[in-house]
């Protein structure tokens, strides 16, 4: 992960090169990425193409040859079945988005091939976030497993499931750095850092494209949102962002270049402006940063009808402006709003879009083609034996079960209260999740069968010796009471030995136009856990929600906690599995839980001030804290309990110095000091003690998971080079600037062992 070095632009361009390899032949030498020309194939295309069939290519529609599942996005059914198949017929289509099946695949792709006058294939894409028929864990809880070969073969097992219903690219991964709360989308991400988010970027994309993109399931990934999407003001969805250059290069656009150099041919613009420039109109990130300074040779596609958008932004006069101002941008595809094919034919004639731009975005999108080999095989993952044989198959179903135990973090069991007896003891599964399947899944997994589904109450009830012993109690609705529920549920909790609260976020609650103001439990589901912690039993509360939470009463004073997130369609074993002591949790926080919503927006990683509040003391006046907390987390980025301990000793720094070109190792010892077998998640971060811009407090650079049986230990080695210290400094270049260094060899992003060594000069 040491991509960046002094000069940014050599290690990022030569990264980027190589990351876009699976264009062949796509780099010219000497050219720049705005120059390059394709094959015979496609230049012979674009010299017989009109300029109606070139704004085709660049336009991508609502698949309603096989309609979407349910409503997801307004105003989506702009075409017909049948205006669409003839629109296909004329070359004015390029690409069909959030269709399914190959039956309406094969018809769709019969049209363009066959009966076009070009016979450009389509490319058939779709939102796969997490999952296909069969759901993973929503992408922040699998960032909590810190696991990316896990992310890997999630990822690969939803492009195998999703190829087989005749699919050919994913909207996905979702890059974005989130840092507020509350904004909905931090469901879809990796959390608040940047090395984190650089690891899983990598694995999911190439965990979605396999390792040949020619392949029948490999699926095209789309790292999104361009740029710093997670950065909106106050996490309200669609909201303005205003950033420095150096935080935009730093945390917003690192993941991006990780995607970009693990091989992700496309990338979606923001529906964000950054400084007052919409994401979407931007030459300078989308030209001159994605394609020059980095070299990035693939397509960009706008978010959904983002282009359109650019008129309520104020930045574009009327639509057809709009269109003039992103394909001059450096955007290849217009998403739904159809804007491309109304206005450039009328912008080229007119001279406001040189037909040069035109054709090198329709080179991009032919060439996209080709890489993956639609032109010599059309009708490539178009196969109904294959879809019936590689659907929500066993092997799908047991990597959903894995993926959820991994991705639950133990936040609290004081006492050993978990995990439970399978045997013995009556236990209360109260809550609105208790026997729910309509929050499952969780956001963005239209097109999980929600059939397969396992809920809480079947889980235990399987993992339990004898299920009779379960007692089910709704208790209130996700935000509403229900009359005669607290009442129900209290007797349930009086009539069992413990009680297992199951109460969070409706997944309605998390993802897109999701943003809260208070990211607590809701008030329904708070009375009736005071009500049911009144009568005394041991309690665990399951926590289930899509970003961090604000924790109060009767849920942060539980004796047992645990964050479970949005698991997906094996939720039930899942839970089931950690609950009851089939698996030791291993998930480790990818967010920081705050005390109150108010701290928002929060992240470990956060610069210090001239006023720092003391570690470890009382709230002191006058210092960086509010009222009524301190300028700290609940519960760290980084961390997570097991059903056993494990301590972190001998840390020790191969030399006091870091040469200029040199390594410098760190090792410790991790030991299990207690009676199972369990994971440790050991990590290593660092502090630049003085430089020329202020540094963040720590910053994670290293991780590593230990599975040690009890009483082991294990020596770990990390190592440390130049590249791992740089920041974006004076003049606007990456640089590394010589002395002491804090390293911590930790379990969370606060304490651990510390050490220092220094940078030397070169």
């Amino acid at each position: 992960m040491d991509r960046r070095e002094a000069s940014l632009e050599g290690i990022s361009r030569r990264g980027l090169m190589a990351g876009a390899a699976g264009l062949a032949g796509l780099a010219v030498a000497g050219r720049s990425a705005a120059q390059v020309r394709g094959s015979e194939r496609v230049e012979a295309l674009i010299a017989r193409m009109t300029i109606d069939e070139k704004a085709g290519q660049l336009s991508c529609y609502a698949d309603m040859i096989r309609p979407p599942v349910g409503d997801m996005n307004p105003a989506i059914n702009l075409r017909n079945t049948q205006q669409l198949l003839a629109e296909t017929r004329a070359g004015k289509i390029g690409t069909l988005m959030n269709g399914v099946g190959v039956e309406g695949a094969l018809l769709a792709q019969t049209a363009a091939v066959e009966h076009s006058r070009l016979g450009i294939p389509l490319l058939l894409a779709a939102d796969v976030i997490h999952g296909f028929k069969t759901v993973y864990p929503i992408p922040l809880a699998e960032a909590a497993s810190f696991d990316p070969p896990l992310a890997y073969r999630t990822a690969r097992a939803a492009a195998e499931e999703a190829t087989a219903h005749g699919l050919h690219w994913t909207f996905a991964p979702m890059v974005d750095v989130a840092r507020d709360e509350r904004w909905g989308r931090v469901a879809e991400g990796s959390g608040e850092d940047v090395f984190l988010g650089e690891a899983l970027a990598q694995a999911r994309v190439r965990g979605f494209q396999g390792p040949n993109l020619k392949a029948a399931d490999s699926m095209l990934a789309c790292a999104k949102h361009f740029a710093a999407y997670g950065a909106v003001a106050a996490g309200m969805d669609y909201n303005t962002v205003e950033l420095s250059e150096a935080t935009l290069r730093e945390v917003h656009l690192p993941p991006f270049q990780a995607a970009f150099e693990a091989g992700c041919l496309t990338v979606m613009s923001a529906f964000n402006d950054i400084n007052g420039v919409p994401a979407t109109a931007n030459r300078r990130l989308l030209t001159d940063l994605l394609r020059t300074e980095w070299g990035f040779r693939g397509v960009v596609i706008s978010d959904y009808t983002a282009d359109q958008e650019l008129v309520a932004h104020g930045y574009a006069a009327d639509d057809r402006d709009a269109a003039r101002l992103a394909i001059l941008a450096g955007v290849d595809i217009s998403m739904q709003s159809g804007l491309y094919s109304r206005y450039l034919p009328e912008l080229v004639k007119s001279g406001a879009v040189p037909m040069t731009v035109v054709d090198q975005a329709v080179r991009r999108v032919l060439m996209l083609k080709e890489a993956i080999g639609l032109f010599d095989q059309p009708f490539r993952s178009i196969d109904p034996k294959v879809q019936a044989a590689r659907t929500a198959t066993p092997a799908m179903r047991a990597l959903s079960r894995e993926a959820g135990a991994a991705s639950i973090v133990l936040l609290k069991n004081d006492g050993a209260l978990l995990p439970l007896p399978r045997a013995g003891k009556r236990i209360a599964l109260i809550g609105p999740f208790a026997d729910d399947r309509d929050n499952i899944l969780g956001p963005w997994a239209f097109f999980g069968d929600k059939g397969l589904g396992v809920d809480l109450a079947t889980g235990f009830r399987q993992a339990m010796a004898d299920p009779n012993l379960l007692q089910t109690v709704k208790g209130s609705d996700v935000e509403s009471s229900i009359p005669g529920g607290i009442e129900a549920a209290v007797a349930a909790a009086r009539a069992a030995d413990i009680v297992v609260l199951a109460i969070g976020e409706g997944q309605n609650m998390s993802g897109e136009a999701q943003s809260r103001t208070e990211i607590g439990i809701p008030k329904p589901q708070m009375m009736l856990a005071e009500a049911v912690a009144a009568v005394g039993r041991p309690t665990v509360a399951l926590l289930r929600h899509g970003r961090a939470l604000v924790l109060d009463g009767a849920v942060k004073n539980a004796p047992a906690i645990l964050a479970t997130w949005f698991l997906g369609t094996e939720t039930g074993h899942a839970v089931a599995d950690v609950v009851f002591g089939a698996v030791n949790p291993s998930g480790r926080l990818p967010v920081s839980f705050p005390y109150e919503s108010g701290q928002q927006p929060y992240a470990y990683n956060h610069r210090t001030t001239g006023r720092p509040a003391p570690a470890d003391s009382e709230i002191q006046e006058y210092k960086a804290r509010w009222r009524t907390v301190k300028n700290e987390a609940l519960y760290p980025f980084g961390y997570g309990l097991a059903y056993t301990t494990f301590s972190l000793s001998n840390l020790k720094l191969s030399s006091p110095t870091l040469a200029w070109n040199g390594k410098l190792q760190v090792s410790a010892r991790v030991t299990n000091t207690g009676k199972r077998e369990g994971v440790h998640v050991v990590q290593l971060y660092t502090r630049d003690r003085v430089a020329s811009r202020t540094r963040p407090v720590r910053e994670l650079k290293r991780f590593l998971r230990v599975g040690l049986k009890p009483g082991e230990s294990r020596d770990i080695t990390f190592e440390l080079e130049r590249g791992s210290l740089t920041f974006f400094g004076e003049g606007d270049r990456w640089t590394a600037e010589p002395g002491v260094f804090d390293v911590w060899v930790a379990s969370s992003a606060v304490g651990g062992l510390n050490a220092q060594f220094t940078l030397l000069g070169a």
